[in-house]
């Protein structure tokens, strides 16, 4: 039997300012999974910039090869077909 170990990587990193990096990195330290958030916001980030978790995890599958990938905790947001 093996430990496997994930993480969490907040999206709130631009790509070329060090997001790309973090999934790099995290894949490179051996983490099985890496997942982030799909919030609107995150209290201590709440004057930066907070990235989607889809967009963010196509990128992130773009730099990594073994880890896995997915959202910690995905939210419900509200659509109404009716508005325009």
């Amino acid at each position: 039997m093996s430990l496997r170990l994930s993480t969490v990587i907040l999206p709130h990193r631009r790509w070329h300012e060090g997001g790309r990096a973090a999934w790099r990195h995290a894949e490179e330290l051996g983490f099985h999974a890496a997942y982030t958030y799909d919030h609107l916001s995150w209290r201590s980030f709440r004057d930066g910039p907070w990235f989607g978790a889809i967009p963010t995890l196509t990128a992130a599958a773009g730099v990594t090869e073994r880890m896995r990938l997915g959202t910690l905790v995905t939210s419900v947001k509200p659509f109404s077909p009716t508005a325009a």
